[in-house]
C-alpha cells in the first residue's frame, strides 16, 4: 500500500497545482467565505483521514484483491508467466502434442554490466556458421593433440554442429551425467535411501544398518541431509521405552559387495565405497572437494553413533561389523531427501563418493551386484534402454576417475537432450543440477568475466583430460546442449580458459 501510495503522491500533488489557480478564482467569483483558521490537531486529523481515504481509493482501484493479499491481476500475470516457458524455435506444435523443453533466459547479464547476456568484447558472431565460429576456437593448442566436439538443439533434437562427434574419448566427470541419467531412471527422482537401527529379538544385539546413503552427516547442522544424531536419539528414546540401557553394538554393510577402494587407490577424491557412511569419511570437516577419508567409513560411523547413544544415555560395546537378520526389529530410521535432490548435489559438486553410491543403487535395481563391475553394467544396460547412442561408450565406475571410461560428445548430448524431453519429467535434476557459471560449484571460479549466469555445464578434468558438458541459451533463445571433449592437455588451466571461451562464444552465438 505504501509503495502504491508513493506512485501516485506525484501525479496527485502535480493534478493539485494545475487546479489550485481555478478553485481560487471559483470562489472569489461566488463571494465564498474565506476559511478560519485551521488548529494543528484538526489538520492532523483530517489529513490522516484524507490519506486512508486516498489509500483506500487507490487499492480498490488497483484490485481486486485476493484472500491473501496479492492482487488478481498480479496473479493471473504470474501464472501467465510460469506457462510460457519453452519456445518451439520455429516449429509449431500440434494440438495435444508435448511442448519443448523450457528455454529459461539467463540467470543473471554479464557481469561487464551490458543488457546482453554474455560480456564478451566483440559483437557476436550473428549469423555465422557454427563452424566457422567453433572450429578455431576447439582448434587451440591448449586442448592438446585431440578433441572433440558436438552442439545440438535441445528442443528439436537437432545436431547443429559436430567434430568427432561420434568419437570415443576419456570424459572424467562428465561421466557423472550419464549416472545421474541411470539412476534417476532405474530409482525415480523421489527414491530416499533409508539407514536404520534395528534391535536382534534373541541376542539384544543392536544393528546399524547400512542403507547406501552416501549424504548421511554426523554433523549437528544437517542442512536438510539424514543425520546420525537423530537416529542415535531416536534409537535411545526406543531403547528406554523397552528397559534396555547398555546394548552389544554392530554395523551391517551387506547391500554392497565387491571391492571398496576404486582402482586409483586411496585417494582424497573418494573414500573407500560403503552402504554406511558418514559425511563421506571426510576427516576435516569438509562438504566437498579433495579431502583426507577414513580407511574404514563404516565402523568410523558406528563409533560415533555409539558416542551419540552414550550421550542418549545408552551405553555400547565398540562396534564391530555384523549381518541383520530377517527377525530384527527396526527401532529408528532416518532417510535422505528424494534422489532429485541427491542427483543435484552429485552434478553441483562433482561428488565422486555420490556418483559411486547411485552407481550401485543403479546395480541393486538392475538385479545386478552392488559393486564398481556392476554399476558400470547397469549404468550402459540403462542407457541402452533409453535408445541413446552407445557406440564406442565404455564405464568401470559411476564417478569417472576411471581412466578407461569412454563416452562421446554424441552420447553426452542426448543425455543432455534426454534429460530435456518434457516427456521424461524425471530426469530434469539432470539439468537443474549442472554448475552455473560464476557461481555455483565446479564453475563458481570461472567465467568470472564472461557468460556468468548463462553457461550451465558439467566440468571433467583428469591429467592430461578435460571436458565440460552443459547447455547454454544462445542469442537466438535457443536452448543448445553441448559436450567439448580434449585429451592430451598438458596445462589445465589453460585448457578449460580454451573450453570456457568457446562455451561463452556459443552463448553469444546466433549461429546458423
Amino acid at each position: 500500500m505504501k509503495r502504491i501510495a508513493n506512485a501516485v503522491r506525484p501525479r496527485l500533488a502535480r493534478a493539485g497545482a494545475a487546479a489550485g489557480p481555478r478553485i481560487a478564482r471559483l470562489t472569489r467569483a461566488l463571494h465564498l467565505p474565506r476559511p478560519r483558521p485551521v488548529k494543528t490537531w484538526q489538520y492532523t486529523a483530517g489529513a490522516a483521514t484524507a490519506g486512508l481515504a486516498l489509500a483506500a481509493g487507490v487499492v480498490t482501484a488497483a484490485g481486486p484483491w485476493d484472500a491473501d493479499g496479492q492482487r488478481t491481476a498480479e496473479r493471473d500475470r504470474a501464472a501467465a508467466l510460469e506457462r510460457t516457458g519453452g519456445t518451439d524455435h520455429g516449429r509449431s506444435a500440434a494440438v495435444g502434442e508435448p511442448r519443448p523443453a523450457p528455454s529459461a533466459g539467463p540467470v543473471l547479464v554479464g557481469l561487464d554490466g551490458r543488457t546482453s547476456a554474455v560480456g564478451t568484447k566483440e559483437a557476436p558472431p550473428r549469423g555465422k556458421p557454427f563452424s566457422a565460429v567453433l572450429a578455431p576456437l576447439l582448434g587451440v593448442s591448449a586442448l592438446g593433440g585431440t578433441h572433440a566436439a558436438a552442439v545440438v538443439d535441445v528442443a528439436s533434437g537437432e545436431r547443429l554442429y559436430g567434430t568427432d562427434a561420434g568419437k570415443a574419448l576419456t570424459p572424467a566427470s562428465t561421466t557423472k551425467i550419464a549416472t545421474a541419467v541411470a539412476a534417476l531412471s532405474a530409482l525415480g527422482p523421489d527414491h530416499r535411501f533409508t539407514t536404520r537401527a534395528a534391535l536382534e529379538p534373541d541376542t539384544g544385539e543392536l544393528v546399524l544398518v547400512g542403507g547406501g546413503d552416501p549424504t548421511l552427516t554426523a554433523r549437528k547442522n544437517t542442512d536438510g541431509w539424514a543425520g546420525l544424531r537423530d537416529l542415535a536419539a531416536n534409537t535411545a528414546q526406543a531403547l528406554h521405552k523397552r528397559g534396555i540401557r547398555k546394548v552389544t553394538l554392530s554395523y551391517d554393510t551387506t547391500l554392497y559387495s565387491g571391492p571398496a577402494l576404486h582402482p586409483i587407490g586411496v585417494n582424497d577424491n573418494l573414500a573407500p565405497v560403503s552402504a554406511l557412511i558418514a559425511d563421506e569419511g571426510r576427516t576435516d570437516g569438509s562438504s566437498s572437494g579433495p579431502a583426507p577419508r577414513v580407511s574404514d567409513p563404516a565402523k568410523d560411523a558406528a563409533t560415533k553413533f555409539a558416542g551419540f547413544l552414550k550421550d542418549a544415555g545408552i551405553t555400547s560395546t565398540p562396534p564391530g561389523p555384523s549381518e541383520a537378520s530377517t527377525r530384527a526389529q527396526t527401532l529408528a530410521s532416518v532417510s535422505s531427501p528424494p534422489l532429485s535432490d541427491v542427483v543435484e548435489r552429485m552434478l553441483t559438486n562433482s561428488d565422486n563418493d555420490i556418483a559411486e553410491a547411485l552407481a550401485r543403487q543403479t546395480a541393486l535395481t538392475s538385479g545386478e551386484p552392488g559393486s564398481f563391475d556392476g554399476g558400470a553394467k547397469a549404468i550402459s544396460a540403462r542407457l541402452t534402454k533409453l535408445g541413446l547412442p552407445m557406440s564406442g561408450a565404455s564405464f568401470h565406475d559411476g564417478s569417472g576417475l576411471d581412466r578407461d571410461d569412454r563416452l562421446t560428445p554424441d552420447l553426452l548430448t542426448a543425455l543432455l537432450v534426454t534429460a530435456g524431453d518434457p516427456g521424461r519429467p524425471g530426469l530434469r535434476p539432470v539439468l537443474t543440477g549442472l554448475p552455473v557459471a560464476g557461481f555455483t560449484g565446479t564453475l563458481a571460479d570461472r567465467y568470472t568475466d564472461s557468460a556468468a549466469g548463462v553457461v550451465r555445464a558439467k566440468t571433467g578434468t583428469l591429467t592430461g583430460v578435460n571436458t565440460l558438458a552443459g547447455t547454454v541459451v544462445d542469442a537466438d533463445g535457443r536452448l543448445l546442449a553441448f559436450a567439448f571433449m580434449a585429451s592430451g592437455t598438458t596445462d589445465p588451466l589453460q585448457a578449460e580458459s580454451a573450453l570456457d571461451r568457446t562455451a561463452t562464444a556459443l552463448a553469444g552465438c546466433g549461429c546458423s
